[in-house]
């Protein structure tokens, strides 16, 4: 079934030269929401409205825009009655008022005062739109803009023209000699000529025609599945890329796949070496050959049909990448002609910052705590996790990581291979980034943990130790993705690493001068701890509940998650719960007593003054159960005190149900209170139960 169109068409086209991929789907996104507010606020709101973009236009398309506003009323307070002439005549003309005997004076609670009520006529959209969208395209913010000689308007790349439509009449803009009509162009190359738009139908479809894929969803579902389709017809797979794909999205506006061929004699170089020559610069997709190991093919998108299907276009890219391959090729003969340990010497000329010196600087202290972080690592050899430190960034001083940065490590674990260093020393080379974000995968390897851990404690360390902290947004050393990258290399490998002994052991290899930072890190290392946990799932009441009970004295981050999880599950039990109902009821009359009294109500209490059998089962077993629990929470057995707990399920309730708190003997009722903070105290062993919510 046809959809109807909604009466009150806005049809908005910016037609520029190439915007980058990158800037496409923010700067829809803004438009698209700019034009939806502004219309909300001047009472002409949109039933619908949606953005396409391309490399070369962005477009919006409203519907269901009213034709003309509401009456509207608009009432403003001006000055003080009394107030200065020039200060009353700057009021009127801001409101459009003529004398003053227009305004209305009324009393406030801070005195009387002028108001201004001004009837607004309604306005057409018609006469509403030009400035509204005006206002909108200049308001589009871009990372980076430039002006250019048709206009002195700011965008992104220079504007070649505009279309702007309500109900089919052309929205007249004044945006300098810009060209503001109904006339826009198709492809570049396929359809470069003239199109007259009548509406958002006209315009859709006759883009479709002039080989224009309008809808960016579209084009990517469009190219995925060529590309897929183009390395099975070679009995291949694709090798999935996302970043890439969405990418190349942005940089067609009628995407062609092609095939291209690998020269045999490049097939020697690592696989890495490979994919990145062809994706870095080239923008090209590799292929898989049923047994994982990359194909001889490779798969780019073109943005134009070529009369002889391709084959011109196809060769050109061949020929660019065999000069690619080459140059990789003449890397790769040439590093491994020194040794990686030569190389070392060279980081010294390498500044890693003014205040922390050279990169040599940075693997000798990495070196000496990897050392002492092996002990703590399970399996971890000390020799080999300070060999793996000492040569970990030597692939820096390589011609290929010169050339392809993004190489870095894993070129440095072929050239240690080739060197013939331990593999397991290799492969912490090439694992010591990781994990270089939340989806990436983390070392398991005991030196690659060990070099892994050394890195990021190092650059925190020495960073926090010179002031350099992250700030708002501002983190331009990386420092939050270090601690999440510290904080999951110890969760999941299982390490019971004391992090203020690591601290420390880092900060003392920055020699003399530097303050020490290790409190304030552990700060930060929580606040990442909590980020990850939240991502997890786990409530933040939980996390909350626990940190307030061990705070910063806490640096054993698998102890805190073990004490989190078995917080987790006691609260997801009936007796947890109703031990947490306890626990508030308990607390609040505490409270409210001890706010009303002016004292606190702690300490022992008398067992003298314990009348009811339901009190001394109460004292008892918060004596047996805090005992018990404590022991348990010592062991860390964090599960089996949560069971201790539930154990005073039965006294509490029964001493709500058959104990006058506030009874008439002042003796009695403080003994009693002292018996409620009891309870408070003996919980809070576990975590600070007045965080938990539920």
């Amino acid at each position: 079934m046809i959809k109807p169109r909604l009466s009150g068409e806005l049809l908005l086209e910016l037609l520029s030269e190439e915007i980058p991929a990158s800037m496409q789907a923010h700067a829809i996104v803004g438009l698209t929401r700019l034009l939806r507010d502004k219309l909300m606020i001047a009472e002409i709101a949109a039933a619908s409205i949606r953005g396409y973009v391309t490399a070369r236009r962005l477009a919006v398309i409203a519907e269901g825009i009213p034709a003309t506003q509401p009456d509207r009323v608009e009432e403003r307070r001006g000055p003080r009655l009394g107030a200065p002439v020039p200060a009353i005549e700057g009021f009127l003309r801001s409101a459009g008022i003529a004398s003053v005997e227009e305004c209305e004076v009324r009393e406030t609670d801070r005195g009387a005062f002028y108001f201004a009520v001004v009837k607004r006529p309604r306005r057409t959209a018609a006469q509403v739109l030009p400035d509204l969208v005006k206002a909108a395209i200049a308001e589009l913010a871009w990372p980076k803009s430039m002006r250019f000689p048709a206009s002195a308007l700011r965008w992104v790349r220079p504007l070649a023209s505009v279309v702007c439509l309500f109900e089919g009449e052309v929205i007249e803009l004044e945006l300098d000699r810009i060209s503001v009509g109904r006339i826009t162009r198709g492809h570049r190359f396929l359809s470069p000529r003239e199109i007259q738009v009548g509406d958002a139908c006209d315009y859709l479809r006759q883009l479709r025609a002039a080989h224009v894929v309008l809808d960016p969803a579209r084009r990517k579902e469009t190219i995925l599945k060529h590309l897929e389709q183009a390395a099975a017809a070679d009995g291949f797979t694709l090798k999935p890329d996302p970043g890439l794909l969405d990418e190349v999205t942005g940089l067609v506006e009628f995407p062609v796949v092609l095939t291209g061929a690998i020269d045999a004699e490049f097939m020697t170089l690592p696989p890495e070496v490979l994919a990145t020559a062809m994706r870095s610069q080239q923008r090209y997709f590799s292929c898989l050959r049923p047994d994982g190991a990359l194909a001889s093919r490779f798969l780019f998108v073109a943005d134009n049909l070529a009369a002889d299907g391709g084959r011109t276009i196809i060769a050109g890219n061949e020929r660019v990448l065999r000069a690619r391959l080459a140059d990789a090729r003449f890397f790769w003969d040439q590093d491994r002609r020194v040794p990686l340990e030569s190389r070392v010497e060279a980081l010294s000329q390498r500044v890693f910052h003014a205040k922390l010196g050279s990169m040599r600087d940075k693997i000798a202290r990495m070196e000496r705590l990897a050392g002492f972080l092996a002990q703590y690592i399970p399996g971890a050899d000390p020799g080999r996790s300070r060999r793996a430190a000492h040569i970990a960034k030597a692939d820096l001083s390589s011609g290929m990581v010169a050339e392809f940065p993004e190489l870095q490590g894993i070129m440095g674990r072929y050239y240690a291979l080739h060197d013939r260093e331990d593999p397991a020393v290799a492969d912490a080379i090439a694992d010591h980034y990781r994990p270089l974000g939340p989806n990436d995968a983390c070392p398991t390897a005991p030196e690659s943990v060990a070099a892994a851990l050394a890195d990021k404690i190092d650059s925190l360390v020495a960073f926090f130790s010179i002031g350099e902290k992250p700030t708002g947004s501002r983190d331009p050393f990386g420092l939050r993705r270090a601690a999440l990258g510290v904080v999951r290399l110890i969760l999941e490998n299982r390490l019971r690493l004391p992090l203020a002994a690591a601290f420390e052991h880092a900060r003392s290899g920055l020699g003399p001068g530097f303050t020490d930072p290790a409190g304030e890190l552990l700060g930060f290392i929580a606040e990442r701890l909590r980020v990850h946990l939240r991502e997890q799932g786990i409530g933040h009441d939980l996390i909350a509940a626990v940190f307030a009970q061990v705070g910063q004295r806490e640096d054993d981050l698998v102890r805190l998650l073990a004490r989190v999880a078995a917080l987790r599950a006691f609260v997801a039990t009936e007796d947890g719960a109703n031990l947490l109902t306890a626990f508030r009821r308990a607390s609040n009359i505490v409270a409210i007593e001890e706010r009303k009294d002016g004292r606190r109500y702690e300490g022992d209490t008398d067992p003298a003054l314990l009348r009811q059998t339901e009190e001394r089962l109460l004292a008892e077993g918060l004596a047996e159960v805090g005992q018990r629990a404590g022991t348990f929470l010592k062991r860390e057995e964090f599960e089996t005190a949560m069971a201790e707990l539930a154990r005073l399920r039965r006294p509490v309730d029964d001493f709500f149900e058959q104990v006058t708190v506030n009874c008439g003997d002042a003796a009695l009722r403080e003994n009693r209170l002292r018996l409620l903070s009891h309870i408070r105290a003996t919980l809070n062993q576990v975590a600070d139960f007045s965080q938990v919510e539920g």
